[in-house]
């Protein structure tokens, strides 16, 4: 998802302070614990690498940490508790519509320093502001703790790209479960209605692309019981999957001829063995971990090549959450209870995905494990509204992207906080995109052959 999708102007005319209300602890701590991440990401860095450009695809970090003060002065400061701005002056270079990544570093941005600051006034004001604020007005608070976790992926896949020493480290995830090798190649996915997507009273965190539930029909069709691993991307490679065009789309094609990619992103061969790149550390590819770092064109030829496909958005949707026992659809895999770390690779906890077949306890009733966390998951499906889509609270948050030009990934990744992941959040990127932390599963129609 581009996480460059709050408004760059505030409504026209802001509404009157709101009355007195209780506090609200949970949304607090999801905007206090969103800052923590942020600072983590960017106070272990030098000024002279946060106000640089790793890459084209990312802005500098110093502009994402402005950017992100920015939107929470213009929704929580200004829309919400109606105050008068506190830097008006700083809406044109933060906002994200007005300047590609690739031209930020020209602008006279804030220094690390001064985004800083102006990170921290803002927050004391947005505090005040959520003090008053009675809890059927936090529809803000919990956008802005979004947006702010969203910007933190960003900043992590920042963070990859990056060329130098490591500064970040986090553990190894636990090895896979006993069994997990034993598990079945597929999973069937029962046909028929099931409700996607959610509404507001239902889940008051979810945000407009993810509304309105409605009635979706699927046919039965056999899913992959874990994503696609690094070893399972090897034979595809191994068999000249990159070389042979029966498996690509033109356009993916076309583009596989401009870059020369011949692996996923920050892979390298060395010798019989693959290494790869990860925070600044090289080191081998471990076959039972799913693959990452993967565009759409490049699953999708997988999944040719073996002989499936990638799911639609609604036949993921379904699996994660359709409960055939009780007719509802849940809202993570596991249930409705918060996702912990028996549930999912989630939070940045680990800095990698975890092998595939782990988390026994976050399975859908399907029996697919790690729809949740791990790696964010291609589907086929283009990014556009649910029927009775409505944009909320305006049409830049998602909307504008709505086309054949961005294709939706559902489930999160490790580097994605819970509080931006459940089983209706919905992602989209371009089919080009590989630096994000993307991989798949495959899936085949039921009564067919792989």
């Amino acid at each position: 998802m581009s996480e460059d999708t709050l408004a760059p102007e505030p409504p026209s005319t802001a509404p009157a302070p709101p009355a007195a209300g209780t506090p609200a602890p949970h949304v607090r701590d999801a905007l206090e614990a969103a800052r923590r991440g942020t600072l983590a990401l960017t106070d272990c860095l030098t000024d002279a690498e946060l106000t640089a450009q790793h890459s084209r695809l990312m802005s500098p970090f110093v502009w994402d940490l402005a950017h992100i003060a920015n939107q929470e002065e213009i929704w929580l400061v200004r829309a919400a508790g109606g105050l008068p701005p506190l830097h008006p002056e700083l809406d044109p270079l933060y906002d994200a519509f007005r300047t590609p990544r690739a031209d930020r570093p020209a602008l006279p941005l804030l220094g690390p320093e001064e985004a800083r600051r102006y990170a921290a006034d803002v927050r004391e004001q947005a505090l005040a502001v959520l003090s008053r604020t009675p809890p059927t007005g936090h529809f803000l608070f919990r956008m802005v703790a979004q947006h702010e976790q969203q910007h933190g992926e960003t900043m992590l896949a920042t963070h990859q790209v990056r060329r130098g020493p490591a500064v970040l480290d986090a553990p190894a995830p636990h090895p896979a479960p006993a069994g997990a090798d034993r598990l079945p190649r597929e999973v069937l996915v029962p046909g028929g209605p099931f409700t996607m997507g959610t509404d507001p009273l239902a889940d008051p965190w979810a945000l407009d692309n993810e509304r309105p539930a409605h009635t979706a029909h699927v046919a039965p069709f056999w899913l992959d019981t874990v994503p696609v691993t690094n070893a399972d991307y090897q034979r595809f490679i191994d068999a000249g999957g990159y070389d042979d065009p029966r498996w690509w789309h033109p356009d993916g094609r076309r583009h596989l001829r401009r870059t020369g990619w011949n692996a996923p992103a920050f892979w390298r061969r060395s010798g019989t063995r693959w290494l790869r790149r990860r925070f600044g550390r090289t080191e081998p590819v471990p076959p039972d971990e799913p693959v990452v770092h993967v565009s759409w064109y490049e699953a999708d030829a997988y999944a040719r090549w073996a002989g499936r496909r990638l799911p639609t958005e609604a036949e993921w949707e379904k699996a994660a959450r359709h409960d055939p026992a009780t007719g509802r659809s849940r809202r993570h895999p596991w249930g409705d209870t918060p996702p912990g770390p028996e549930h999912a690779n989630l939070g940045r906890h680990h800095l990698q995905p975890a092998p595939a077949g782990s988390f026994p306890q976050g399975a859908a009733p399907c029996g697919a494990r790690q729809l949740l966390g791990d790696v964010w998951e291609w589907t086929a499906t283009d990014f556009t509204g649910h029927p009775g889509f409505t944009a909320t609270p305006y049409r830049e948050y998602s909307e504008v992207f709505f086309g054949p030009a961005h294709k939706v990934l559902r489930g999160g990744s490790f580097a994605t906080d819970p509080v931006a992941c459940r089983g209706t959040f919905r992602n989209w990127d371009l089919p080009v995109r590989r630096q994000i932390f993307a991989g798949f599963r495959t899936c085949r129609d039921a009564g067919t052959g792989r």
